[in-house]
């Protein structure tokens, strides 16, 4: 049977998340809707990374199977024809039945996009967080430092994690400014549940002057989920890509490069 992946962006605001739900409120039910509907029968999507409620995707991507034969433009075109304004399907592309949007993935990039003003945002709400003090940008570089590598990040994990083991390689973790926004950009072979919100958490608290960049350090080593901050909201964390080896042919860039300068 073909199979075929798809890249998908989406705006996590309007969903319950990736994950189907009863109430037919996920990401993941509103494009198996859509696929049914151009595939004429049901299908069954399996993702790169699922999201929480309210995290966003510039870049996730997922395959399934069909006996359906179709062309490519009518996996992008049809299907979007039939999904809500929240989401888009970017591009599709048969591949080969080896392919497996999770296990062929070697690593994942989240972007969180942290407002940094007294006021809250209006325009972005739903699409940043918002932190109201000033935050020290070269401080949180210098926590970002501790937690480069292949670590245990048990301190980083939420108590719903089902990841069978809390060893992960952060490979880039970047901090910078953009105007009235800070950016923070992870990327590893993998995350835990709300890895990305509780170390950016964690990175702030920093910027804010409550602890020395060290205290990263150590909060890491005390694997204890206690001894970190409290996790950010989910409004401005996006998948921003996942990386493929050049064999299975998948386009490695999002369209959308939000905060991407």
């Amino acid at each position: 049977m073909p199979r075929i992946a798809l890249g998908i962006e989406y705006n996590g605001s309007v969903f319950c998340g990736w994950q189907t739900q009863p109430s037919g409120c996920a990401v993941q039910d509103a494009l198996e809707r859509a696929l049914a509907g151009i595939a004429g029968d049901k299908i069954a999507t399996i993702c790169a990374g699922r999201t929480d409620a309210g995290v966003h995707a510039l870049a996730q991507v997922v395959h399934f199977d069909t006996g359906a034969e179709r062309p490519e433009s009518a996996w992008v075109r049809g299907v979007n024809a039939l999904l809500p304004a929240g989401a888009a399907v970017t591009w599709a592309r048969s591949v080969a039945a080896e392919f497996h949007a999770r296990y062929s993935a070697h690593e994942r990039c989240y972007r969180y996009v942290l407002l940094n003003h007294p006021l809250r945002p209006a325009v972005n709400h739903g699409r940043v967080g918002w932190f109201h003090p000033p935050l020290d940008v070269d401080r949180m570089r210098a926590a970002a430092q501790y937690l480069l590598g292949e670590h245990d990040f048990s301190a980083f994990r939420s108590a719903e994690c089902q990841a069978k083991s809390p060893v992960r390689e952060m490979r880039r973790l970047d901090v910078r400014k953009s105007g009235d926004y800070v950016v923070f950009e992870l990327a590893a072979n993998a995350f835990l549940h709300h890895m990305v919100r509780n170390i950016v958490g964690c990175l702030v608290y920093v910027g804010k002057g409550k602890h020395d960049p060290a205290w990263t350090g150590e909060v890491l080593a005390g694997r204890d989920r206690r001894l970190a901050a409290p996790t950010l909201d989910a409004a401005g964390l996006y998948l921003a890509y996942v990386s493929y080896d050049a064999k299975w042919g998948l386009p490695q860039a999002a369209r959308n490069v939000w905060f991407n300068e």
